[in-house]
This record gives C-alpha cells, structure tokens and sequence, in this order.
C-alpha cells in the first residue's frame, strides 16, 4: 500500500513537472507587430531555431493604423517597428519600455547616421531597423515616349505633364506623404507646419487631381506592375518588388523609379519594445539577431529596403547597393527628412485640409 501511495506521488511529481516544463515552453513566444512582408521565413526560422522559440506575427499597413490599434486596447506585442514619427508618438504616450544596449552588443553594427534622432536622441527606446524613401515610380518606356522627366515632383504635380497621362498616375493615400511631395515640390521642408504654405500644398494637389486615377497605398505595385499605371507615387521598397515582378511577368516593359531631384521623405523603422509585452528578454534577443549583418541584408535582398547596418553591406546584392534610390548617395540624402510628429491642433488643420482635397 506505501509503495502504490509513494508511486501515485511520484507519477503526480512527474506530471507536475511535466506540465510545468510545457508551460514554460509555451510560453516562449514572441510577439512581434510587424509590417507586412518585412522578414523573411527563413531569417524567422534561424531565429526560432537559435532561440529554441515560437514567433507569433501580426501586421499593419501603415502606422496610422497601428497607433489606432494601440489606443483601442490591443496589447501583449514584444516589439513593433513603427516609423520614426510614430515612435515620438509612443514615447509621448509612455508606451513603451527603454532598449537595454547591455543585451544588444550587435549594437555597434550601426551606421551612426541612423542614430540620435531627434525622434529618440540618445536611442533609449528605438533600435534601427529599415528604412525606405517615398519616390515615384514608373513604366520606363512610357516616360520616354511621352517626354516626362522621371526626376521631379512635377511629373505627378503639373498639368503640362499629367495631360499626358490621364488617368494613369497614383498618389499614395496619405496625408501626410502627398502633403510632403508638395512640400517638397514648392521648395519648403516636408515638416514646415506653417498654414499658408500648407494651403499653396493643397491647391496644387487640388490642382492635379482630376489628372490622377487614384488615391491608392494598396495596390499600386500590382497596377504599376500590369501597365494600366505608368507613374506611381510609392515607396522604394514597393518599387523593387515591382520592378521584380515585371521581369517575372515577362512585361515587354520595365519599371524604373528615382528620388526626385526637389528632395523626399526618409522613413526610419525602428524596433521598439511595447510595454504590454510579456517578454521583454526574447525582444532583446530576437533585436540583437536582427543586427547581426547577415540576418539584417536578407531584408533588404528580399524587400529592397535601405539598411542602418554597416555590418549588413558586404552582404547585400551589389546592384542593390549601387541603387541610389535605395542607398543614396550624400548629395541626395543631404535632401531627404524624416517626418515629424504633429501635435493635436496641427492634426486637425491638416485632416481638414486633407477632407477638403478627397471632396474636390
């Protein structure tokens, strides 16, 4: 009777420690709020494999939606990779944790370039991640046939030009990006927050929209990609992928794109750690394996994307290095500039502004 009561204790020893060793391999899981296509299945599985874990992935597609997401309740992320505007939103907000460098020594791999932003000087919560710029993309052959230089905002901002392609050019459906191109265009910064100069970006968007087929962020790759868009108001990284797409296609086309000479935007994604995140150790770890060069050019051989990461260039495809639209040189970055955060009164001029474009 002792040996089948010690037994029963023994069995129940060896569950419990059964169903405490699942647990906790359960619960080795990392969040990540990520956009989309923005790692490769293989870099994940290297990093599940190293880290004997699970990464779970949701997506956004832009970071106002994120931000919306966030302030409706959503919680329980590791790490999100907001652009650099939305992470000054974040820390205003106290939403997320401090990085911890001690946990990262593949922080050194960092172009300084990339870092003390005046998003997060001193980078206590943002790790760089990518970064793209907003451009224009086009169907090469198109341009040259009808005399449109591939080099300016003007191409999808003056009418002497868009008459020529009514009805095939998209702007991205955006705010704050086609404000900026207009900007841009009119020789003011992307971030001048002055009103009447605002309203000189609205008249000329006003005055170019009846040209445009659409306000579009979605499907504007495909569009360009098939031919029923020649010129397309984008992002590099989206430009790259259809620049692959056509040649896959076989397209007796090909799609070019270029920053245009007036200056553009610069998008810096970074990885920041969420406070609501359960496991703030397997976020350091899963940031310090993406600094590591290799895991960090295979992004940017898949998507496209520029690179922070000194380590990460003899890694990358060499025409991808030697595109300056993805890697710009100093003159062209000297040009380029990050958006800023707006405070709440300059968000409602411009969301008014911007209801006053979409109605016209």
């Amino acid at each position: 009777m002792f040996f089948l009561r010690a037994l029963c204790v023994l069995c129940g020893k060896s569950f419990l420690v059964f169903w405490f060793s699942q647990a906790a391999l359960a619960a080795d899981v990392l969040h990540l709020y990520n956009w989309n296509n923005y790692i490769s299945a293989q870099t994940m599985e290297r990093f599940e494999a190293e880290c004997n874990c699970k990464v779970v992935q949701d997506y956004y597609s832009d970071n106002e939606e994120m931000l919306a997401k966030l302030a409706a309740g959503a919680s329980g992320y590791d790490i999100l990779v907001p652009t650099g505007n939305a992470v000054d939103a974040l820390i205003r907000q106290g939403a997320l944790r401090p990085i911890d460098k001690t946990q990262l020594p593949n922080f050194r791999n960092l172009n300084p370039a990339y870092l003390n932003t005046a998003f997060d000087p001193g980078n206590r919560y943002s790790v760089p991640y990518a970064y793209t710029l907003t451009l224009i993309g086009y169907n090469t052959e198109k341009m040259k046939a009808l005399g449109i230089p591939a080099d300016t905002w003007a191409a999808i901002f003056e009418p002497r030009y868009l008459v020529k392609m009514k009805g095939r050019v998209t702007v991205l459906d955006s705010q704050r990006e086609l404000m900026a191109a207009a900007l841009k265009y009119l020789g003011y910064s992307a971030n001048d927050t002055d009103e009447a100069k605002w309203r000189q970006a609205r008249d000329l968007i006003i005055r170019a929209k009846p040209y445009w087929a659409a306000f579009n962020a979605s499907s504007y790759i495909k569009e360009l990609t098939i031919g029923n868009i020649w010129l397309a108001h984008g992002y590099s990284s989206d430009m790259f992928q259809a620049v692959q797409d056509a040649k896959k296609a076989g397209r007796p086309f090909t799609i070019g794109y270029s920053a245009p000479k007036e200056g553009a935007v610069l998008s810096l994604d970074s990885m920041v750690l969420h406070k609501s995140g359960p496991r703030p150790d397997l976020a350091h770890r899963f940031i310090n394996f993406m600094l590591d060069g290799k895991n960090s050019a295979e992004l940017t051989n898949l998507i496209g994307s520029g690179n922070p990461n000194l380590d990460a260039m003899p890694f990358i495809k060499p025409e991808i290095v030697a595109n300056t639209a993805i890697f710009p040189d100093r003159e062209r970055l000297a040009k380029l500039e990050m958006l800023k955060d707006l405070d709440r009164n300059k968000r409602r001029v411009l969301s008014r502004m911007w209801t006053e474009i979409k109605l016209r």
